[in-house]
C-alpha cells in the first residue's frame, strides 16, 4: 500500500482518473492543481473530494535568492483557500521529535493577533488586523487528547471563519522530501502518511472551513529500498520511516517559508508597516 500523504503521488498511481483534473502552472515553484470531483476516484487514493495545490521547487528547505518570490507565489496560493474572516492555526506534531516538528514550529513564527482587541483597544493599528488564533497542543501520546478534540472544542469557544493546520508529511518519492509543499481544502487525518491515522480534522467535523498544508519529512524504508534497487522488498522485511539526516535544516527554512507565506495572507498590513 502507497504510504504517502501527497495526492499528486496517490493520483500517480491510477489507471483510470475520470473525476480528477490535473492543472499546471508556477514561476518559482511547480505547481500541479488537482481537483477530485468524484467520490469514486476519491475513495480509490484515500482522498476525499476536494482542492489539492503541489508546490515543488529544491530550494523549499534551504537558502536561495528567490526567497521573497517564493513566498509571494505560495501566498497567492493560499488566497484562493482562505476565506476573510478571523483564523485559527493550528499547528500539530510532537515538538520531542525532529521530523514531526513543522507544525509546531511553523504555526510559533505566526503572529497571534485575537487578543489585541482586548489587551490593547486603543492602538488603531493593531486592533485592526485580522484576528488570527495559534495553538500548538502537541500529539496524542503527551497529552492523552487527540488534537481534533482540542481543535473542535477552540472552534466553539472562539468561533473562528476557517481553521489552517499544519502538519508535516509522509511521501513516497524520496525526491519529495523537503521539496514539496501540499494545500488542500479537504481537511486531514494526523499521521495517516505513517499508517498512525487519528481523528479527522475538516469542514464537517468542524463546522468552518479547514485548510490543511504540510511538507513531507519521512519516507518508508520499503519504499526507498524499491527506489534504489528497482524491486519490491520482502514484506515480511520489518519496516521503518525514515527521515533525511538534514531534517533540522529543512525544517527550518520550510517552517520559515510557511510560516512568512501564511502571514503574507493573514496580515499583509502589518507587514507593510515594518
Amino acid at each position: 500500500m502507497l504510504r504517502t500523504d501527497l495526492t499528486i503521488e496517490s493520483v500517480s498511481m491510477l489507471e483510470d482518473t475520470t473525476g480528477i483534473v490535473q492543472n499546471t502552472r508556477g514561476e518559482y515553484f511547480n505547481i500541479t492543481e488537482v481537483l477530485i470531483h468524484d467520490d469514486e476516484c476519491g475513495k480509490a487514493i484515500g482522498k476525499k473530494v476536494g482542492r489539492y495545490v503541489t508546490l515543488e521547487s529544491s530550494y523549499i528547505s534551504k537558502p536561495c535568492d528567490s526567497f521573497d518570490n517564493m513566498v509571494k507565489e505560495l501566498s497567492n496560493e493560499l488566497k484562493e483557500f482562505i476565506p476573510d474572516g478571523s483564523v485559527l492555526i493550528a499547528g500539530l506534531g510532537n515538538n520531542d521529535v525532529t521530523p514531526d516538528t513543522l507544525g509546531v514550529v511553523s504555526a510559533r513564527n505566526i503572529l497571534a493577533t485575537r487578543h489585541f482587541k482586548t489587551e490593547l483597544p486603543n492602538d488603531e493599528f493593531l486592533t485592526s488586523l485580522r484576528e488570527v488564533s495559534i495553538i500548538t497542543a502537541g500529539v496524542l501520546g503527551q497529552t492523552g487528547i487527540e488534537s481534533s478534540e482540542i481543535i473542535r472544542s477552540l472552534v466553539d469557544t472562539i468561533k473562528p471563519n476557517c481553521i489552517i493546520v499544519i502538519d508535516a508529511f509522509a511521501c513516497s518519492d524520496i525526491s519529495r522530501l523537503g521539496s514539496t509543499i501540499q494545500i488542500s481544502n479537504s481537511g486531514i487525518h494526523p499521521g495517516s502518511g505513517v499508517n498512525n491515522s487519528r481523528k479527522e480534522i475538516s469542514k464537517e467535523v468542524m463546522g468552518v472551513p479547514v485548510v490543511a498544508i504540510g511538507v513531507p519529512t519521512v519516507v518508508d524504508l520499503h519504499t526507498i529500498a524499491e527506489n534504489l534497487t528497482g524491486n519490491a522488498p520482502n514484506q515480511d522485511t520489518p519496516n521503518f520511516m525514515v527521515t533525511p539526516k538534514n531534517i533540522d535544516t529543512i525544517v527550518e527554512y520550510s517552517s520559515k517559508l510557511l510560516s512568512e507565506s501564511i502571514s503574507r495572507v493573514l496580515i499583509p498590513n502589518y507587514f507593510d508597516a515594518i
